[in-house]
């Protein structure tokens, strides 16, 4: 247990809590790793995680070991989504999230286990595949607009693997159809939109090739909270109103998990726990790990 000394008027420290908002105490990184592991030892057996994918799973992965090179990040993984659910992975820095999502997108080195969608084996599809043939789209973190490209053009890069220019421009058109703001700018360049309008430019230009998977890595890194607040309502909408299925990474471990279905934690490369988001935000551990207090 560490406490902060008060720079300013040397009074009586006010500890702070590890992540978001105040808290009773701060936890080193080891005490976290250390508190995690333990937790780690429960793991949630494939039945559990069927039952919240909803008896029935529209993406699932099964004893996944992956990573990058001759590095193992992932292992024996297992996750299970219903169609229309929304999840979210969270954990200590380093334990395997980000991986899990380039797992399922083809990006890593997948030495064992297998990722099916709707039955079909796409453990081994590439992107390109993996977005056109089995459906899944890859929204990444900030900073991936074409910024000296226009609103429009950076919608068509979203369609570069339409085979027909007319209908990459249809898709294009009715993705500004579903969002006047951008629609209103589409001459513009991209470099110039805030941070909130770039993050709904990278999620519309997923959108073009009508995924029923979004990945989504950290939507709301760097943004103003009124901006955070537009990421999620979005995503809530395609969710809730197109039956996407949103598998997400997010700093923001409170936020994630409050607009989640279910949740798991990581903990080096292995499923840790799984649960409901809302059973996640209500348990003290969780809290006191991953969310500051």
């Amino acid at each position: 247990m560490m406490a902060e000394s008060d720079a300013a008027g040397g009074g009586t420290a006010r500890p702070k809590g590890h992540g978001f908002g105040d808290a009773d105490v701060v936890l080193s990184v080891d005490e976290v790793a250390r508190d995690a592991e333990r937790i780690a030892a429960q793991a949630p057996s494939r039945d559990r995680l069927a039952e919240l994918a909803g008896g029935e799973a529209m993406l699932c992965i099964e004893g996944l070991t992956a990573g990058y090179g001759k590095m193992e990040v992932l292992h024996a993984f297992d996750l299970m989504v219903g169609a229309g659910q929304s999840l979210c992975l969270i954990g200590p820095n380093g334990a395997g999230k980000s991986t899990i999502l380039h797992s399922i997108y083809g990006f890593t080195n997948i030495t064992s286990g297998a990722i099916r969608i709707r039955g079909e084996d796409v453990t081994r599809l590439g992107p390109n595949e993996k977005l056109k043939d089995a459906g899944v789209a890859y929204i990444l973190q900030d900073n991936s607009v074409f910024a000296d490209m226009t609103v429009e053009e950076n919608l068509l890069m979203g369609g570069y693997l339409i085979d027909s220019r007319h209908d990459a421009r249809a898709a294009a058109e009715r993705v500004l159809d579903k969002y006047p703001r951008l629609a209103e700018r589409r001459h513009e360049r991209a470099g110039v939109l805030s941070g909130g309008e770039r993050r709904l430019l990278e999620i519309s230009r997923a959108l073009i090739m009508e995924p029923e998977v979004l990945l989504v890595d950290e939507p709301s890194i760097g943004l103003e909270p009124r901006f955070i607040d537009m990421v999620f309502g979005i995503l809530d909408e395609l969710r809730r109103d197109e039956g996407k299925t949103v598998i997400m990474v997010e700093q923001n471990a409170k936020k994630g998990l409050e607009f989640a279905d279910v949740g798991y934690v990581l903990v080096s490369g292995q499923l840790a726990m799984a649960d409901t988001g809302a059973a996640l935000l209500d348990d003290p551990e969780v809290g006191r790990l991953f969310l500051g207090g």
